[in-house]
């Protein structure tokens, strides 16, 4: 919220009304957003207490149910099943005497009101000016990415105490007052999770000494204390195993996101692995350290306390999932100059701790290392890396703005169009883009695979009577030409060969290729193609949810030869080399030629030559050969590819306005029709005489407007357009050879597209 919000104006405190009344549409989101928190919460509850006991509240279990390691005797690490400090055991003495029943659903009840403060806790502590939207909805927003995290839930899952020292440190910075009771607050969690003492440094450099002097004092009263009640466990902790070392896991296990265990993982052990850890360890340290002090003289202490946390995870011997709450803090930092690139930290921290790293990498060997650490890169980047903004930079609250084309009507009466798909002008952060389309196609894997009940066993009844029907229809339309075509390809050796490198290779590589090329070159087109393609693959989704279909070579009676995967064995309820992987009854409609014919209009309507067109086209033609011919696909299948294509045009129409066209494009087609001694002159005319989208732009991309992308776009570059020879800035396509360049304005504070309606030049 505080990333999305520029210019608010700052509220006396969270939730505090101002002298207007909120608007409506606020209330009612803020109170659709509390309403989410109830279902969160509501369903954490019903997943932990609704599991089989054995399987919920392991942890928790294993400490103070029968037979926990509180009951017996002798020390609390004679197995590895305790990970808490020795104070951490003293503290959970009392609870081992409660019902266990009674205990599990209390602590899962007390965690979550937990959760609950700990987000009203972090949005009262953003850092001013707070605007009133963000001031009204930053709680519930809060509280719902806390309750969707992957720490949140690992905690209740396994009845972990580690929301604790998350909160005591938040409640200790913002919420008390006096230097004496927070530092206590935070004395206490460093003796929960000893690497908190990194806030005591932060405290001293910040001028609360005092608080720093009670946080040691505090921690080394607790830590003595339970020293002198459990001498042998507190021995066993921080000198057998080195401050937790070894608890809980293998120190390699996936699970431990910290220094020591991403080196291990690496394969480095012995005294070197130890020197190296302890060196990197200090170094992350000082430097996290040093700038959280820079960002809390600055005004930023919620950022400082979550550069200082995230240092913590990196630094400890063993961080384990639960643990790492402190990095989705840490999306609070501005990054960016422009307004489109605000966006791309927060979004990349609450895919990383909302997400399992399987989503965020694709499962190569070579991503292996940096898939298996993502949370502690994050955390590193955020602790020692990440260029936050200081509240004194120009841009922290006047983002360069975002360009965006005229505003256009809607194409029907009672259908908006959304605000989050306007035309844009400007190249996006590719680094956002490349998330979002990564997360996007997991997501379209899971449900691929979700929609036959999350096997292909389950699904291959329905999927092969539906293949009967589809066979029927086409023998009514006298298309069944599969059979004929595989056998005749198969009997050719090269032309087999040809189609199976063509279906295996091209279904990834055209897409990607093509979009790349309009991200460089055209990002105008970009968005607008790259919309098609997400409103085409959803409708896909749908067709594969409500229809799965198997294909030919899954017939087990029709006799087509699969000749990309080999001979099938039909005795198997799940066979093929795939069907682990992927639902191979998601042949309706086809991706392969919606994908492929979606490549082909794009270039056919972009492309500048003839024989670019052609090429283009010659794609989805050959691409429906090959799924034929390798018995992938039907013909209705292809069929199906193309409706969903036509669909996702259609949408991206509806939804988005017409295809946005820059000034270099509308200057280019003046000149070319001669209709105006200027070229943006004639660029207008045209466009206006036509009633192609863009007019606007182009008719003021000469005439006063901002470089390249048309005086009329909002929020242009006050630096004008570039020099002779350079690339237009943020991606804006440069004028025509010959058309003059605009002269420069002064900036906008926003890039609301109704500010273009009284910018037309003259």
């Amino acid at each position: 919220m505080a990333n999305a919000e520029h210019n608010g104006r700052p509220a006396d405190a969270f939730g505090a009304p101002a002298a207007d009344p909120a608007p409506a549409r606020l209330r009612t989101t803020r109170l659709v957003l509390w309403l989410l928190v109830a279902l969160l919460a509501v369903r954490q509850l019903a997943s932990v207490l609704g599991s089989p006991r054995g399987e919920r509240l392991t942890d928790l279990e294993t400490w103070v149910g029968a037979g926990g390691v509180l009951h017996v005797e002798g020390s609390l690490y004679d197995s590895t099943r305790f990970t808490g400090t020795p104070f951490v055991g003293l503290v959970l003495k009392p609870l081992t005497r409660a019902a266990e029943q009674a205990l599990g659903w209390g602590w899962t009840f007390g965690s979550l009101l937990l959760v609950v403060a700990l987000g009203l806790v972090a949005a009262r502590a953003l850092p001013p000016p707070v605007g009133r939207r963000t001031a009204l909805l930053a709680a519930p927003v809060a509280v719902s990415l806390l309750m969707l995290s992957l720490p949140v839930r690992n905690a209740l899952w396994l009845g972990q105490t580690s929301i604790i020292p998350v909160l005591l440190v938040l409640l200790g910075c913002f919420t008390v007052r006096g230097e004496r009771a927070g530092g206590v607050l935070i004395g206490v969690a460093a003796a929960l999770q000893p690497t908190l003492l990194l806030f005591a440094p932060l405290l001293w450099f910040t001028r609360r000494r005092h608080a720093a002097g009670v946080t040691g004092a505090v921690f080394a009263g607790c830590t003595a204390l339970a020293w002198a009640l459990m001498p042998d466990d507190s021995y066993a902790y921080w000198v057998h195993h080195l401050a937790g070392v070894g608890l809980g896991g293998a120190a390699d296990d996936l699970a431990n996101q910290s220094l020591h265990g991403a080196l291990l993982r690496l394969g480095m052990s012995g005294p070197a692995e130890i020197a190296l850890f302890l060196a990197l360890g200090a170094a992350v340290a000082v430097l996290a350290v040093r700038r959280a002090v820079r960002y809390a003289r600055d005004g930023q202490l919620l950022l400082a306390v979550a550069v200082t946390g995230c240092a913590a995870v990196a630094v400890s011997p063993t961080t384990w999932q639960h643990q790492l709450l402190w990095v989705l803090l840490a999306l609070v930092g501005r990054v960016g100059k422009r307004a489109s690139d605000r966006y791309v930290w927060p979004v990349a921290v609450v895919l990383v701790m909302t997400l399992p790293a399987r989503m965020m990498l694709p499962n190569m060997e070579a991503a292996h290392p940096l898939r298996d650490n993502l949370v502690l890169l994050a955390a590193l980047a955020a602790a020692a890396a990440v260029p936050f903004l200081a509240r004194t930079s120009p841009y922290f609250d006047a983002p360069v703005p975002t360009r965006y084309a005229d505003p256009v009507p809607a194409r029907l009466r009672h259908v908006p169009l959304l605000p989050f798909l306007r035309r844009v002008l400007t190249r996006p952060n590719l680094l956002l883009e490349l998330l979002l389309i990564r997360v996007t196609y997991a997501a379209y894997q899971q449900v691929r695979l979700a929609a036959t009940g999350g096997s292909n066993s389950a699904g291959r009844f329905r999927a092969e009577q539906h293949g009967h029907q589809i066979l029927d229809l086409e023998r009514v339309l006298r298309i069944d030409i599969e059979y004929a075509v595989n056998h005749a390809v198969v009997k050719i050796d090269w032309l087999r060969n040809f189609f199976d490198f063509y279906y295996e290779s091209f279904h990834f590589v055209v897409p990607l290729s093509v979009l790349a090329v309009l991200y460089w070159r055209r990002p105008v087109d970009y968005r607008w193609a790259r919309t098609a393609l997400g409103f085409t693959t959803l409708l896909a989704l749908v067709g594969f949810w409500l229809y799965p279909l198997a294909p030919p070579r899954l017939m087990p009676t029709l006799g087509i030869i699969d000749t990309v995967h080999g001979v099938q064995d039909f005795s198997k309820p799940d066979y093929g080399t795939l069907t682990a992987l992927t639902n191979q009854y998601a042949a309706m409609p086809s991706l392969h030629f919606g994908w492929s014919l979606w490549c082909g209009v794009v270039i056919a309507v972009i492309a500048p030559r003839t024989w670019m067109k052609a090429l283009g086209l010659l794609h989805p033609l050959l691409t429906a050969s090959a799924i034929v011919a390798t018995g992938n696909h039907w013909v209705l299948d292809a069929v199906g590819g193309g409706a969903v294509v036509a669909g996702g045009f259609g949408l991206a129409h509806l939804f988005q306005g017409p295809r946005a066209r820059t000034a270099r494009d509308a200057a280019l087609a003046g000149a070319g029709a001669g209709t105006a001694t200027g070229a943006g002159a004639g660029a207008g005319a045209v466009a206006a005489a036509t009633g192609a989208p863009g007019a606007a732009v182009a008719a003021r991309g000469t005439a006063g407007g901002t470089g390249g992308a048309g005086g009329g776009a909002p929020g242009a570059d006050p630096s004008g357009g570039a020099t002779a020879g350079e690339p237009a800035p943020d991606g804006a396509p440069e004028p025509a050879p010959g058309v003059p360049r605009p002269a420069a304005e002064p900036p906008l504070s926003s890039g609301s597209p109704a500010r273009s309606a009284d910018r037309s030049g003259s």
